[in-house]
């Protein structure tokens, strides 16, 4: 496996609002950083091996060292996100792995479809990180998601981490 560290773990919702309190009560994360309508392109975004064009809000917080992400999809096409509500409801909807590269990054999707764990959802996010969904019910959790994330980014994780002090 070459994607091995996780490094977040990942809700979708209807209500940032409401799994921001539910999820400060349960976990004593203390503040959350919004960042409003994250469009996910057709020419950099794919579900099910179609152009994806959608727009989330995504919202950011820790709880210790493990990051939280809250996801609530807004307009657009389907994605994994509004899927997962439609079939499952709000909810515990990935953990994700980072990557150190791309190369580990093609090779970790590599072994996952190998072992039958197929990619629902990849592409590359505003601030270049690499992304993939790989359906992992049988894991327990919906997905699995590897990333690999850009230094500038990690330095936007490094303050919302920091915000929790």
């Amino acid at each position: 496996m070459h994607a091995q560290t996780p490094v977040q773990i990942a809700w979708v919702t209807r209500d940032l609002d409401a799994t921001e309190k539910a999820l400060t009560t349960l976990l004593g994360a203390k503040r959350w950083v919004r960042i409003p309508d994250v469009h996910f392109a057709p020419d950099t975004c794919t579900f099910r091996g179609e152009p994806a064009d959608f727009v989330a809000h995504i919202s950011f917080s820790y709880a210790g060292d493990t990051q939280l992400e809250l996801i609530a999809p807004v307009s657009g096409g389907a994605s994994v996100y509004t899927e997962f509500l439609d079939t499952v409801g709000p909810g515990l909807h990935h953990v994700c792995l980072e990557a150190p590269d791309s190369a580990a990054f093609d090779a970790a999707l590599r072994d996952f479809e190998g072992n039958g764990t197929p990619v629902v959802q990849q592409g590359i996010m505003p601030g270049g990180m690499q992304f993939a969904y790989l359906s992992a019910a049988d894991a327990g959790v919906p997905y699995i998601e590897v990333a690999v994330i850009p230094d500038e980014i990690k330095s936007f994780f490094d303050y919302v981490k920091q915000e929790q002090q």
